[in-house]
């Protein structure tokens, strides 16, 4: 069994976008009594704070207040009316920013994988089904992402190009290209286009 070390909350204090391009192959774990739930990330999106008119921080609210705490914090938030996103906050504290992790390749499923036995290349292609996949919930909200049980570690760094497009589901600032994934790789929630 690999043993993964979480990355240090100074990894989160940088910009969101570099820390969106650098959680690119990462690895999301969580230790859950069925067993070890791990997914290499393969695709983010960066949002930032109040000069972002797509961030939930640019108006600052007691939902989008924990993107302007401690860098490395999980951001978990409900949308739609029946589906949970992860976002990891970024940026030196006090300064508003977060990643959310879009797509996963499943590497690891503990005991019996949800939604299914065997673990397929879409099983968290997209923010809802990473957080099912991964059995992350609203109780997640503020859980540190730098220590177990559900933290963010190095993975084994793959040879694989980096594409850049704009941002899913949001209107404003759509065009941002701060949108981040693995080329080709078959867990992306979407396809890229050009900008």
């Amino acid at each position: 069994m690999i043993r993964y070390r979480p990355l240090s909350r100074r990894f989160f204090a940088r910009h969101a976008v570099i820390v969106a391009r650098a959680l690119l192959g990462c690895v999301l774990v969580h230790e859950t009594e069925g067993g070890r739930l791990v997914g290499r990330i393969v695709e983010t999106e960066a949002y930032r704070g109040i000069r972002d008119p797509a961030s939930h921080a640019h108006r600052r609210t007691r939902r989008s207040a924990i993107m302007f705490g401690r860098p490395g914090t999980a951001y978990v938030y409900f949308t739609y009316g029946m589906h949970y996103c992860l976002n990891v906050t970024t940026e030196p504290d006090g300064r508003p920013g977060a990643v959310l992790l879009r797509a996963l390749e499943i590497v690891e499923h503990g005991q019996g994988v949800r939604r299914g036995a065997t673990p397929s290349a879409r099983l968290a292609a997209g923010p809802a089904l990473l957080t099912a996949a991964m059995a992350v919930g609203l109780h997640h909200n503020g859980a540190d992402l730098t220590a177990p049980p559900l933290f963010i570690a190095r993975g084994r760094r793959r040879r694989a190009r980096i594409v850049v497009g704009p941002r899913i589901g949001v209107t404003a600032a759509a065009t941002r290209p701060w949108r981040f994934g693995l080329a080709g790789h078959p867990a992306l929630s979407r396809p890229f286009r050009r900008l």
